[in-house]
């Protein structure tokens, strides 16, 4: 009963806090008894899933089975919502980590960066009996993963939703929470039924195939999803309980054509009232789905304070990407509405691409937060994209803003409506 009473007393508070920006009567109030800072302190993004070590090998000759080859062995600070979380702060967010790690090696070097980054470590669970998430993988000659082994089950087992339970405040006032797959089924419904509870969206990263089937037990929470083709078909059929949808060849087809082809299995998430299906299509860009016009969509708006490089990033964006040029294309026609639009990828010189997808994801996260719309928000995520695959590392060292900036412009510009018209 306790816990019932506590939750609700927070959800009324964070709705009178909201009012705060309209209010400075109560802004005075709050000042007095220190809630309007913690308000203050608490309104960032709360990113909850995997911190891992990746190991990188890069043969430099062709692999041969039952012996060793030449070639380099790199250390890389990975993990889906850690690269996330890492992408977002070198954008001027300030995002707030749930995670675990153990006390070993991959742990401390993990730990140690978050530390020198400035983020909060008081999220990340560390004990002894914790194995730090360590992932081997065998890149090819296109910094592809050709073979991989991971070790995440401490993720599973020690992030659990007793742990993620601890930070239901943080939770409750942040403008977005982003979920990975890696995260048991138990987990990822307590963290999406707690987002719930105070009306926050909730950021679905599939990270696999195979885990990307975890969405059909917390769909209703859903509001944006970020999968590639292959976990879009998996996704649709978990949700279906058929195997209805296939993946697609990765011949060469048209934008409109390998729209047309995933279309129905876009559906399938739209008609389960996810707001957003952002699919990935690594060199062929981006399809943006949605039921309503993704020019008019915000999410967390009005919470998150501008500071910084975040207001910035805000500043510099608008003033290259106006958002009113969409509105007039894609003016809602009643019913049942789909929209699609493409944003193509940027040519880049590329040296690996394992941490592309999560930086398109880190650098939309951060700018939605920033207050920017969708459609802005989409092309600051491949811009950022574009960075990261010119990088040694996940994450780069360092995003210029200036550059983000006309990438972004760039992007936008080119981004075309595919669709919009009846889902039927």
């Amino acid at each position: 009963m306790d816990s019932d009473v506590y939750r609700r007393l927070n959800y009324v508070s964070r709705q009178l806090l909201q009012t705060c920006e309209a209010n400075p009567v109560l802004d005075q109030v709050l000042l007095r008894t220190g809630q309007l800072q913690e308000r203050e302190e608490a309104t960032e993004s709360v990113i909850i899933g995997g911190m891992v070590l990746d190991i990188h090998a890069i043969p430099s000759v062709p692999p041969n089975p039952r012996t060793t080859i030449p070639g380099k062995v790199n250390y890389v600070l990975g993990g889906v919502a850690r690269n996330v979380a890492e992408c977002m702060s070198k954008l001027g967010a300030k995002p707030y980590m749930i995670s675990a790690v153990g006390v070993d090696m991959a742990g401390n070097v993990l730990l140690e960066h978050w530390k020198s980054a400035g983020l909060s470590t008081e999220g990340i669970r560390r004990q002894k009996d914790i194995d730090t998430a360590v992932v081997c993988n065998i890149l090819d000659a296109n910094g592809e993963v050709a073979a991989g082994v991971a070790g995440v089950e401490a993720i599973e087992k020690f992030l659990t939703p007793e742990w993620i339970r601890l930070f239901n405040r943080n939770i409750s006032f942040a403008p977005m929470v982003m979920v990975d797959a890696n995260l048991s089924p138990p987990a990822l419904e307590a963290s999406c039924q707690m987002a719930a509870e105070y009306n926050i969206p909730v950021w679905f990263e599939p990270v696999s195939v195979t885990k990307s089937r975890r969405i059909s037990s917390v769909v209703k929470y859903i509001s944006v999803t970020s999968p590639n083709e292959d976990e879009l078909v998996a996704m649709a059929n978990a949700l279906t309980g058929e195997n209805t949808f296939h993946p697609i060849s990765r011949d060469k087809h048209s934008t409109e054509s390998l729209f047309q082809m995933l279309k129905p299995a876009i559906c399938v998430l739209l008609e389960k009232d996810v707001k957003l299906v952002v699919v990935t299509l690594g060199p062929d860009g981006v399809f943006l789905c949605s039921k309503a016009s993704p020019s008019s969509m915000r999410f967390g708006q009005g919470i998150t304070k501008q500071h910084g490089f975040s207001e910035t990033l805000y500043k510099t964006v608008t003033s290259r990407c106006p958002s009113i040029q969409y509105s007039g294309a894609m003016q809602p026609g009643g019913g049942s509405q789909i929209f699609a639009v493409h944003f193509p990828a940027l040519p880049a010189s590329v040296v690996r691409v394992t941490g592309a997808g999560d930086c398109l994801v880190g650098g939309t996260l951060a700018s939605i937060c920033a207050g920017l719309d969708v459609m802005q928000s989409v092309a600051v995520g491949i811009a950022a994209a574009k960075a990261a695959v010119e990088a040694e590392i996940n994450v780069p060292s360092e995003f210029n803003l200036a550059a983000i900036a006309d990438d972004a412009k760039t992007v936008y510009a080119a981004a075309k409506v595919l669709f919009h018209r009846s889902m039927l």
